[in-house]
């Protein structure tokens, strides 16, 4: 039995809009010196924070440590778009339709398990309820291929026995503000987060749950021990009788599962606070999220005050990047092709100046699976979100924290029922060969 050397420390172009918009709050401090647990969890995400509840719902006593390489909110969780998303939703299908009618189904009650999970988090740790609202979403379309892909997507809903409904044009816009889409298929089950604010809620929770949180600790190596794991960081060291690593992509990081993981940054912007007259002219409701009929295509979410102003966030844009890491001209790059895009949507906004923009870190698997697994004698990966992370990364975590704790469950029994991710062209060709991919799908949905 071996240990575990970081490669990289995650790496992010631009500050995470959803989390600058809302107020400041107090750090955690970094490790120091030596300190001790029970269970050491490597990521403060979604998986991460949701293994740490689960873990207290399981054995209250539990001494937990849960190490973040930056502050919470500001990595990958604070660039989440913020849909909890119950229903199928495979990003490499043409309509987000999944691996057939059982799968579909199974993932179907565990994400809505996940999204109770959280509704239970938001009550019991006194999150702003704004944060989390199950308000469905739409996948919106402005193109006739998009309305057939809604049109095929619907007719798979219809076979699952989901609830959805059709939009027209008119109704579109009655939503949006904007007469861009020509349909909609709106799903009711879908909570919308604000996702910064949802994770900063939790994390605070469980401090006062007596679980220790370190901020800006990256972990630099995993080292098997006699009675567990010691986890090294710059500043110190945590022993530990078990350890989760909860960091989506980065388990490659660690050499896990090293050449099956695909790496995409994708790109977003965030608006300014829209002033009243800007607000009276676009028109529409207060808050809403639409994802693109096509998965290629752009997605919107309008917002609030209860989730930090009123202010329109747009995504489109990915490429792969195998080191997960991108620059600043990638995202300037990407910036101007989302100002198009925005003013496309929202020709009454055009003096409207983007606020923040991001990159994020997305995880898929070729064949659509994640690693949620004992890797070694108390060592636990809840990681590879496949495009879902709210959703997906809340499964991980609450199934390793029950590994962790000897139990089964409908989550562990999913997930440990996988097999490994596929394995990727060797590099260079994954590279040339996923990016050629994305170029030539996102042209085809250019317009969606």
């Amino acid at each position: 039995m071996g240990g575990f050397r970081a490669a990289r420390a995650p790496v992010f172009t631009g500050a995470a809009g959803w989390r600058a918009i809302l107020p400041a709050a107090p750090a955690c401090p970094a490790l120091s010196g030596a300190a001790g647990a029970d269970v050491a969890i490597v990521g403060a995400g979604f998986a991460g924070l949701s293994a740490a509840r689960r873990l207290l719902q399981i054995e209250p006593g539990l001494r937990i440590a849960i190490l973040d390489a930056t502050r919470i909110a500001e990595g990958g969780t604070g660039r989440n778009s913020g849909f909890m998303i119950d229903l199928p939703h495979e990003l490499t299908s043409g309509d987000y339709a999944g691996g057939g009618e059982s799968r579909d189904r199974a993932l179907t009650r565990l994400n809505r398990q996940a999204i109770d999970f959280a509704a239970e988090a938001v009550r019991d740790y006194a999150i702003p309820a704004g944060y989390f609202q199950r308000s469905g979403k739409i996948n919106a379309a402005a193109t006739d291929a998009g309305l057939a892909q809604n049109e095929s997507y619907a007719k798979h809903l219809s076979d699952l026995g989901e609830a959805h409904e059709i939009y027209d044009a008119a109704t579109m816009q009655a939503i949006t503000g904007s007469r861009y889409y020509r349909g909609g298929l709106f799903t009711p089950g879908t909570a919308m987060i604000q996702p910064a604010g949802y994770v900063m809620g939790l994390a605070a929770g469980l401090e006062r749950a007596g679980v220790s949180i370190f901020e800006d600790t990256p972990v630099t190596r995993i080292e098997p021990t006699a009675q567990g794991w010691r986890l090294v960081a710059p500043g110190g060291v945590l022993t530990a009788a078990k350890v989760i690593l909860a960091t989506n992509g980065h388990l490659e990081s660690f050499g896990i599962r090293r050449g099956q993981l695909m790496h995409i940054m994708l790109n977003a912007c965030m608006t300014e606070a829209l002033p009243p007259e800007a607000v009276a002219a676009l028109g529409g409701a207060e808050a809403w999220g639409a994802t693109p009929a096509d998965p290629m295509g752009t997605t919107v979410r309008r917002i609030g005050p209860a989730q930090g102003g009123h202010r329109i966030v747009i995504r489109q844009g990915g490429y792969y990047r195998p080191g997960m890491q991108t620059s600043a001209g990638d995202l300037a790059r990407l910036v101007a092709r989302m100002r198009q895009k925005f003013d496309a949507r929202f020709p009454t906004l055009r003096g409207i100046r983007f606020e923040h923009a991001w990159s994020g870190h997305l995880c898929l698997s070729r064949n659509g699976v994640s690693v949620m697994r004992e890797l070694e004698p108390g060592l636990y990966a809840a990681a590879v979100c496949n495009g879902l992370g709210s959703t997906r990364s809340t499964l991980t975590g609450i199934g390793a924290a029950e590994l962790a704790c000897g139990r089964s469950s409908a989550v562990t029994g999913f997930f440990l029922a996988e097999p490994d991710p596929t394995r990727l062209p060797p590099h260079p060709f994954d590279t040339i060969g996923a990016n050629a991919y994305m170029r030539w799908k996102e042209w085809q949905s250019r317009l969606e």
